[in-house]
């Protein structure tokens, strides 16, 4: 049934359900200090978190906005053309004045915004700040200014010399940037009640207290790297008999194990390698056991480590979860789709050329998916931002394709039926994976459909969990289709205001995620919202590595090869554990073939044989 038909059906029976963007702050606890339990916030305590978490996205984003600047600038000032200032005027509107100065001669060249405005206080300080500009710059020195005017930042003056000379240029910023970051960050972290009285009817949750839970961080990467930890090599003296082997199943609860000769391999989903050897010893007296270990090429493992402006000093999140080591395996590819539904995505932001397919507008469908918020273009950026090209930042994927949905208005909120219209027309385009980076705490029926429709059609389906800091199920993120995704800040914890339960699938870096924004600028946002396209991106790479795979298998391998956080196993506040990138696309097939799911992948090729040979 293709989408139309489905839209036909949807109009009869949408439902008064606001599906809204998820993005939630974290705690900043150093691993030092970590506490052995985590304490959940109270509704009070939460609050000045969410305060915390604003400010800190908002100050990482003014100096992502400054070096992206002092970037281009750089570039100007050292082979000034006045097209290359137009140019550069007309793609980044935050240039609101350039100025080419000689400090030898005092002579200038100005370009300024066509629809720059300011008032007389504004124009004065505007004039003291470029005073100081091009003082710096007669000296061959850099120079910033601080934001003004102070009681409501609009802008700041920045200026670049060029090398060896008494020559630079001038731009006077538009740092609306933040405003627009703060109003957005207000309705996310729900600093204020969004969407508003009147809209949607949206119920409010509460953040509840609940007992304390004890944190484990860090993960043993060299022991998981050179043997399988829940397998053992079993060698005999003699093979056991049929009746001995069915003891040793029953008795570790177990699948038959592989054998050659009178060695076996037997594997156990419940017991560690070392339980699984004194085990063994005790009760079977074998010649020898030992660890199944891992062969590896003898090359040196040196992470990937890209180019681009922004990925060393504010990209903490792609290294945390091995990243850059998986780059080394898969670094995507062209024929796997990804969908973003969501606010839209800026078409025309230079990080993202090249990566966007021709999407869909659910909320006006004679307009491009053009977003109006901010939300989808960050969330796409993290999934797919251009890597290696000296631009802003990298994202997860170098290949790869998006496919941009605006299922969400431009107050960030959309409808039951624009959402699932969004996703059944995203199946319909050919998506293998597709992001959901909003939610709510009602379960439609007409919703859960839509989501059925993709998950019968082998699409990978990831969702954000929600805002509240509660245990409450959110949804699309709780249906069983799903794999919902919470929040970890950089210490490897819970985000503060991540929500929690028993649903919960995996954790994905969500605090200060630096990306893509409308404009052809980058900010630096905190959620849910922005965890799920890590998981989307790492689903894309799996998919990418081996196509083969059926969307249960990839979401199988993305939660069984986790960093594993909080209590042993899956756990309420952690699910499985936090993704690991490299781990995730080794056991896919990367550098080798999967043994994991080699048997499903001959049936497969015979099963294609023989429906060639019809």
């Amino acid at each position: 049934m293709k989408w139309q038909k489905w839209a036909v059906l949807g109009i009869t029976a949408v439902a008064a359900i606001s599906l809204v963007t998820t993005m939630y702050p974290a705690k900043n606890v150093p691993i030092g200090q970590n506490a052995s339990k985590s304490v959940v916030p109270t509704p009070g305590q939460e609050q000045k978190l969410k305060q915390m978490m604003l400010q800190r996205d908002m100050t990482a984003t003014e100096k992502l906005v400054r070096l992206d600047a002092n970037k281009h600038l750089k570039l100007l000032a050292n082979s000034f053309s006045k097209a290359q200032a137009v140019d550069l005027q007309k793609d980044h509107r935050q240039f609101q004045n350039i100025v080419w100065f000689d400090g030898e001669s005092n002579r200038e060249q100005k370009l300024i915004h066509p629809f720059f405005k300011a008032n007389a206080s504004e124009k004065k300080q505007i004039n003291n700040y470029l005073t100081f500009a091009k003082k710096a710059i007669k000296k061959g020195n850099v120079y910033e200014s601080p934001l003004f005017p102070q009681s409501n930042p609009k802008y700041y003056v920045t200026a670049q010399p060029a090398k060896g000379k008494r020559q630079g240029v001038i731009a006077l910023m538009d740092a609306g940037i933040l405003n627009r970051v703060q109003d957005h960050q207000n309705k996310n972290l729900r600093l204020i009640p969004y969407p508003k009285e009147g809209k949607y009817k949206v119920e409010s949750i509460h953040a509840d207290t609940h007992r304390d839970i004890t944190v484990k961080t860090g993960h043993d990467n060299e022991k998981a790297s050179h043997f399988y930890e829940n397998e053992l090599v079993v060698t005999f003296e003699n093979a056991p008999s049929a009746r001995d082997m069915k003891q040793i199943e029953s008795e570790l609860s177990c699948k038959p194990a592989k054998k050659i000769g009178n060695t076996y391999i037997f594997h156990s989903d419940t017991m560690t390698m070392q339980q699984l050897r004194s085990y063994f010893e005790r009760h079977w007296k074998p010649n020898y056991v030992e660890p199944h270990y891992l062969y590896m090429t003898n090359e040196t493992d040196t992470p990937e480590i890209p180019n681009d402006l922004l990925f060393s000093e504010y990209q903490w999140n792609l290294p945390i979860i091995e990243t850059n080591r998986g780059w080394k395996l898969s670094k995507g590819s062209n024929d796997v789709i990804v969908a973003v539904v969501d606010t839209g995505v800026d078409i025309n932001h230079p990080d993202l050329k090249g990566k966007l397919l021709k999407g869909y507008n659910v909320i006006n469908p004679d307009e491009d998916p053009l977003d109006d918020v901010g939300h989808g273009t960050h969330v796409a950026g993290i999934i797919s931002a251009k890597v290696n090209n000296n631009e802003g930042i990298a994202g997860m994927m170098w290949g790869g394709k998006l496919l941009p949905v605006k299922a969400l208005d431009n107050t960030g909120s959309g409808t039951t039926y624009s959402v699932a219209q969004g996703i059944i027309w995203a199946v319909d385009q050919g998506a293998k994976v597709i992001n959901l980076s909003l939610g709510n705490y009602a379960d439609a029926q007409f919703l859960h459909d839509a989501i059925k429709y993709a998950y019968d059609r082998d699409v990978v389906i990831i969702a954000a969990t929600g805002n509240d800091n509660t245990e409450r199920p959110g949804y699309p993120a709780a249906y069983p289709e799903v794999l919902s995704v919470s929040a970890t800040d950089y210490n490897l914890n819970r985000a503060s205001f991540s929500n929690y339960g028993d649903y919960i699938d995996v954790m994905a870096p969500g605090e200060s995620i630096a990306s893509t924004y409308p404009d052809n600028q980058y900010a630096a946002l905190s959620g849910t919202s922005m965890a799920s396209p890590h998981v989307a991106a790492l689903a894309a790479l799996i998919r990418s590595i081996n196509p083969d795979l059926k969307n249960t298998e990839v979401m199988d391998l993305i939660r069984k090869n986790v960093i594993d956080l909080g209590d042993s196993g899956r756990d309420k506040y952690f699910g499985y554990g936090q993704i690991d990138v490299y781990s995730a696309l080794h056991a896919a097939g990367g550098n080798s073939s999967s043994l994991q799911f080699w048997p499903q992948s001959i049936e497969r090729k015979i099963q294609n044989i023989v429906e060639n040979s019809k």
